[in-house]
């Protein structure tokens, strides 16, 4: 496997060193999680993963349904405050 040399400022890198080993694993693999997460993954991927996420949560809105426009107001009320 080929090595990577980064450079991190002395409080991330003490942060992440404390991270991982409060995790128990080590910073390289902590990195290699991070960066698989942020690139290894494809679209479908991805997709599949939220679906699935949506499939266990077993949300109910008891026969209330949303219309555009109420979404729409809705976020224009929260953007406001």
């Amino acid at each position: 496997m080929p090595n990577v040399t980064i450079a991190l400022n002395e409080r991330l890198l003490a942060a992440s060193r404390d991270y991982a080993q409060r995790h128990g694993t080590s910073l390289n693999a902590l990195i290699r999680e991070c960066l698989n997460e942020k690139v290894g993954t494809t679209r479908a991927q991805s997709l599949q993963a939220f679906f699935d996420a949506a499939d266990k949560a077993h949300g109910n809105s008891r026969g209330w349904k949303w219309n555009r426009e109420e979404i729409y107001e809705e976020i224009y009320k929260r953007w406001e405050k």
